[in-house]
């Protein structure tokens, strides 16, 4: 779909230059470089009027039309290795070419695509952890007052770390840096007794005056010196949780005074708070960009209070470009700020109360970065596509996002990527970048690939100017064809376009006078038909001396063009021989009408473009073979089997004068039947009698009908009247005794509830046993409600 669009694109390009007489050399020759660039290209073999752009196609379509295979131009894509140093493979060679500054473990080095739009090239790249690889390490610490009792682990760091990091390698160097915030409100207090002393203690010392940045130890192998600078250094004070972290970072990776070298760059970075990021400057009144330059003078940053903090995506990038990986010591409370997905390769590590784990965080964080390889590159030209796959240790190929990475590489491990790129259509060469960078994050080997789009056609280098077969000297020869100059037109740039004039060529492209020139399908140049492309499908051409013609406007049967059995010729299918029909739909074989039993619709049609019509509308199905309201060819021999085997249904009279084309033979049992094999006409019957009984038969149809008859018949057996009088019985008497039981249950449970209410009323009863309950008493007394008793 692509091809076909760019393609239908330029056509209508040309189309509109050609229409307002716009059509320059210039456009022409960017026009026809395109085009070569996308299709084959190919040297003369066109006919007069047709345009330069019909040379451009595929191989295979260019063959088809009468191209010469030795005109045939198809330049091809490549990939050369213009340097392609090998891996370093062991140690002793790795030490030689150390001291050389030689340890290759990225191969090839330079590549060179020669591109063809379209086509993608590929290369494969390797990587391999060689052993004893140099290390710089740059701890970044934070010197808040929250820090202070990290500040003693971190001082005997330097000794342990040297002797740990001799394991994996023996050349190690470690620098040493500290960070706390700008020096400005609201971030730190601006009060001269707290600028000299954040902490306001003097035991056991005083704190050191609030900074931004310093630089204090640059890369060393002196473990000894680490420690002695690192322990002189004193805890300082901020006002506000988030640290001026960013700021540091950023120093840290672009200042030269660190002494990274072209190495693995590893940078720790310790802290128990948040951090600034862009845009919080303005709290105090900063408003400046970070520049991401280096800003150290007497390695202290200078620019702290007046350019703003940088953003995460800016110091992410600098990290990036600087093949810094780093290591995020922090406290748990913290650990989610730092987890974040927008640095390139870091690693995150929970310190403890005191950091004394810092040396085991650091350790375990270098395994996990260094273990994991992810391939990178730098920005592509718009329309570029460039694609990895990759086969790690087990060898399985991964493709997509994981196609670029490989995990759990240990040293000595070998790791390829295949990597392949596309070109879209060709762009003037100063649009195109001249290279792009592969390289694995965190490290500083890199591919380098030198971008070349093939936009020309080995035969445009020997165009001949002013040439005399274009019309003596009106357009140049190039690759067999005339691009002519402004104002001629034709294949051989043969007529003048002022000369020429339109009605005449339109009277000369014209069938009769009521037709469109060129049948509304093409253009007039020169007094000829030029036929245009279907604007649906441009594979579609139309031709013809007045381009009446195509061969995509024929008839279709079953969705395809003359029934996919024919071929559409000016409009009209030309059928295979064994098909004929307006769309080839009518095959000439009876083949499909033949029925199981090889007859033509069973005998009960008419074979009609290989579809059967039956004489009797009764019957259905591709061969007739299907009547539903028929009866069945057992059910109709039924009365002559049983009147002739068994003498029943039909009188003897009426049974030998209808039967008696019947060819009866009689067999004992149904069994013997079920063994014979079954044959074409052969029916096997099984049928009902006047008693009830089951007859099995087999029919052979012919010109007398051959019958098999079973005399053994299924008869249904008997009711067995003593299992019946019994059941019944036995059903009368269980139900009576459960009709029994029933009710002597339902009298049990009401007799239970009358007595159970009897003796509720009993125990409700009140009678004074003394006195009879009907006595009153004659006396009345009265009481004076004013008399109160003292």
């Amino acid at each position: 779909y692509l091809f076909i669009s760019l393609f239908l694109f330029l056509f209508l390009l040309l189309l509109v230059l050609n229409i307002f007489h716009l059509g320059s050399s210039f456009a022409a020759s960017v026009l026809y470089k395109g085009l070569c660039s996308l299709y084959t290209c190919v040297k003369s073999f066109l006919e007069l009027g047709q345009h330069i752009w019909e040379r451009c196609d595929t191989a295979r379509a260019l063959l088809q039309r009468g191209c010469p295979s030795d005109r045939l131009e198809d330049p091809r894509g490549s990939t050369v290795l213009l340097k392609n140093r090998r891996i370093t493979f062991n140690p002793k060679e790795q030490r030689r070419q150390r001291q050389q500054g030689q340890v290759t473990q990225l191969q090839p080095q330079t590549v060179l695509l020669n591109l063809r739009p379209g086509e993608p090239q590929s290369f494969v790249v390797k990587f391999k952890r060689v052993e004893d690889y140099p290390i710089d390490l740059y701890y970044l610490m934070d010197l808040s007052f929250s820090m202070e009792v990290d500040l003693p682990s971190v001082k005997k760091l330097g000794a342990d770390l040297m002797e740990e990091m001799r394991n994996t390698t023996s050349d190690f160097r470690m620098g040493f840096g500290a960070f706390v915030d700008k020096t400005v409100m609201p971030y730190i207090s601006t009060a001269k007794d707290m600028l000299r002393n954040p902490c306001k203690r003097t035991e056991p010392w005083p704190c050191t005056p609030p900074f931004t940045y310093r630089h204090i130890l640059s890369l060393t192998a002196n473990g000894s010196l680490f420690t002695e600078l690192v322990g002189g250094q004193r805890i300082s004070g901020n006002l506000d949780f988030p640290e001026g972290g960013l700021d540091a970072l950023m120093q840290a990776a672009v200042c030269e005074q660190i002494g990274w070298r072209n190495v693995t760059r590893l940078l720790v970075f310790s802290t128990d708070a948040g951090f600034h990021f862009a845009g919080d400057g303005k709290l105090g009144g900063i408003v400046l960009p970070n520049d991401g330059k280096c800003h150290l003078h007497k390695n202290v940053y200078t620019k702290g209070n007046s350019q703003d903090y940088p953003s995460v995506a800016h110091v992410a990038e600098t990290l990036r470009e600087k093949n810094i990986q780093i290591i995020f010591a922090v406290t748990e409370e913290v650990r989610h700020l730092y987890e974040v997905h927008v640095l390139p390769k870091c690693a995150v590590g929970t310190l403890s109360n005191n950091s004394h784990n810092i040396l085991q965080i650091i350790v375990e964080a270098y395994n996990a970065l260094t273990s994991e390889v992810v391939m990178e590159n730098s920005k592509l030209p718009p329309g570029y596509h460039i694609s990895y796959t990759s086969r790690c240790k087990d060898r399985k190929l991964r493709r997509g996002e994981q196609g670029r990475r490989c995990s759990d590489i240990s040293v000595g491990d070998e790791v390829s990527f295949n990597v392949s790129i596309t070109a879209p259509l060709c762009v003037p060469a100063a649009q195109s970048p001249p290279r792009v960078v592969i390289k694995p994050q965190g490290y500083s080997e890199e591919v380098e690939v030198l971008l070349s789009p093939i936009c020309e056609c080995s035969c445009q280098k020997d165009a001949v100017p002013h040439s005399p077969t274009c019309s003596h000297g009106n357009g140049t020869l190039e690759c067999g064809t005339c691009r002519c100059k402004e104002g001629r037109v034709g294949a051989l740039c043969e007529c003048d376009r002022a000369e020429s004039g339109e009605a005449f060529d339109s009277y000369l492209c014209r069938r009769d006078n009521a037709s469109e020139v060129c049948s509304g399908r093409g253009e007039c140049v020169c007094g000829k038909c030029v036929c245009r492309k279907s604007g649906r499908k441009p594979v579609h051409a139309y031709y013809g001396e007045f381009c009446e013609c195509s061969d995509f406007s024929c008839d279709q049967y079953r969705g395809q063009q003359c029934g996919g059995q024919g071929r559409c010729v000016c409009g009209a299918c030309r059928c295979h021989a064994a098909f004929r029909g307006r769309a080839c739909e009518c095959p000439l074989s009876p083949e499909s009408c033949l029925s199981q039993d090889k007859q033509i619709c069973s005998g009960r049609g008419d074979c009609h473009c290989g579809a059967c019509i039956c004489h009797d509308n009764r019957f259905r199905g591709p061969t007739c073979e299907l009547c539903p309201s028929c009866p069945s060819v057992c059910t109709l021999h039924r009365e002559c089997v049983l009147c002739r085997a068994f003498s029943l249904g039909l009188n003897p009279k009426e049974c030998e004068t209808r039967c008696v084309h019947l060819n009866l033979t009689l067999v004992g049992q149904a069994g013997v039947l079920a063994r014979v094999p079954p044959s074409p006409g052969l029916h096997r019957c099984m049928e009902v009698d006047t008693e009830g009984c089951r007859v099995h038969f087999l029919l052979r149809t012919g010109k007398k009908d051959d019958v098999h008859v079973a005399l053994e018949r299924e008869c249904p057996s008997g009711p067995n009247v003593i299992l019946i009088t019994a059941a019944l019985s036995a059903s009368v008497v269980v139900l009576g005794v459960a009709l029994l039981l029933l009710w002597k249950l339902l009298t049990g449970v009401h007799d239970r509830r009358e007595f159970a209410h009897f003796q509720r009323e009993l125990e409700q009863r009140r009678w004074d046993r003394r006195d009879n309950p009907i006595y009153r008493s004659a006396i009345t007394t009265t009481v004076n409600p004013k008399y109160k008793e003292q």
